[in-house]
């Protein structure tokens, strides 16, 4: 393979100078470098937009490309203007707190050129806590199909974990700030022929999952937003009507669980 891939990522970037250098460093040090890393600044008003031109110079000419918002819009309409910007087939995510294993474009560009008919795969990942750029060795097992039900009953992907074709059909909801990647999913498992997860754990989540801070603590917000999800879907004629009613008690109890959890966690802390 060559050093390079036809990839353009996209970072959304919002008030993240203190973990945005560490992203781009894994993303510049690939086994095979992407074609372009474009950066879309959501409005920041802090350092980061100023950190955006510094490493702009501070790598190959042409390679960073920038892309400077003038109102936050969130992170799922942020991708939208840096997909717009973007010049490669292939569409990469990475978010500004998060970074890739090493050989993360080698190992997912590989298999989306030797399967052409696969629009959008994912991966695994690991949650870490040191502050260093993630390298383990990776296994080889099969790619999994990933199905329409499988998808919406349980979102496969985080979001540094995915990578589409430039030219599908949908995009992000605009200014949709919660669960805006799982519709995306959704909506493209619905209409594709083959989805795919990778095995393989290539990326790195610098975060806490579920249930203890940012966005993930806003429950009734990221719930609100799983039933306009679930509306989408039935007026898009994915789902039909029991199945969406299905779905709706489903995310129901879902919500409830996730409330007791965080609920038993905020008094643990105490």
């Amino acid at each position: 393979m060559s050093k390079t891939a036809a990839v353009s990522v996209i970072i959304p970037c919002f008030r993240c100078a203190k973990t945005l250098e560490r992203a781009v460093a894994s993303v510049a040090a690939q086994t095979v470098l992407p074609m372009e890393l474009v950066l879309v600044d959501d409005a920041s008003q802090d350092g980061t937009r100023a950190l955006l031109y510094e490493l702009r110079e501070r790598y190959e000419p042409g390679w960073v490309k920038l892309v400077l918002l003038d109102q936050n819009v969130g992170a799922g309409s942020a991708r939208n203007a840096g997909w717009a910007a973007a010049s490669q087939p292939m569409i990469a995510f990475l978010d500004a707190d998060d970074a890739w294993h090493l050989r993360k474009i080698e190992v997912q560009y590989g298999y989306m050129v030797a399967n052409p008919d696969v629009l959008m795969s994912g991966h695994e990942c690991r949650f870490l806590k040191q502050e260093v750029l993630p390298y383990w060795e990776l296994g080889k097992e099969a790619a999994q199909p990933v199905s329409k039900w499988r998808m919406i009953f349980k979102n496969q992907f985080v979001t540094p974990s995915v990578m589409v074709r430039r030219d599908i059909q949908h995009r992000f909801i605009e200014r949709q700030r919660y669960m805006e990647d799982h519709m995306l999913w959704m909506r493209i498992v619905c209409t594709s022929t083959r989805v795919v997860k990778l095995p393989v754990a290539l990326a790195a989540i610098y975060k806490n999952p579920f249930g203890v801070t940012g966005l993930s603590s806003q429950i009734w917000l990221m719930e609100r937003s799983d039933l306009g999800n679930y509306q989408r879907l039935y007026k898009d004629r994915c789902i039909n009507a029991i199945q969406f009613s299905i779905l709706v008690l489903y995310s129901i109890l879902k919500y409830v669980r996730r409330l007791m959890i965080y609920t038993a966690y905020l008094r643990w802390k105490k």
